[in-house]
């Protein structure tokens, strides 16, 4: 059967099922192979040298000029991330962006960021995917070694505390934490500035 240019990424933005087995899923392996390819680029050089951005630039398609993101850095799909303005990605983040990940202007993370979109079949895991697409709205902030799950978004001026382990929506100003990540109280939207 002939498939279409993109199909993969259809099936991805539906939640798939995909399978690694089919023809289609060739247009996915090679993105794959160029993003860990401009990845190890960009984290061959060392951090003082500006020349490391225009690797990333590549991977994501876009200048990134009111984007910062430190190396290390890892993420498998590139042409599947977007980034609003102010966004701060911290050093050793790993994007596992086949669902499709959206950063909202201002967005912070800290060091050790995990954004997971896919996941594996139960019963054909080694050739069956499912997606669920991660949004991380404005001005949310994510602690050092924070893990986000397929489908999850995060509200805005939410914050995650370190270490949590986020498998559900989290909601506008809310501050959670834990594994899995449970409410720990909510910020007042009056006292958050711009």
């Amino acid at each position: 059967m002939d498939y279409k240019k993109g199909y993969v990424y259809e099936l991805m933005d539906r939640g798939g099922p995909t399978d690694n087995r089919e023809p289609y899923f060739e247009e996915a392996i090679e993105e794959m192979m160029r993003a860990r390819t401009l990845c190890a680029k960009a984290n061959a050089m060392m951090p003082d040298e500006p020349g490391y951005v225009a690797y990333l630039e590549e991977l994501f398609g876009r200048k990134l000029d009111e984007v910062r993101i430190l190396t290390p850095f890892v993420c498998d799909f590139g042409n599947r991330v977007k980034f609003g303005k102010g966004v701060f990605i911290n050093h050793s983040a790993i994007l596992s962006a086949s669902g499709g990940i959206e950063f909202e202007d201002g967005v912070m993370s800290a060091p050790g960021l995990r954004i997971a979109t896919i996941n594996h079949d139960m019963n054909e895991r080694h050739t069956k995917y499912t997606y669920g697409k991660v949004l991380v709205k404005k001005n949310a902030w994510l602690g050092m070694n924070v893990t986000i799950c397929p489908g999850v978004t995060i509200g805005e001026y939410a914050v995650v505390a370190a270490g949590a382990v986020v498998t559900r929506d989290v909601h506008d100003y809310a501050i959670v934490g834990g594994v899995p990540a449970k409410v720990i109280r909510y910020l007042d939207p009056e006292e958050q500035k711009e």
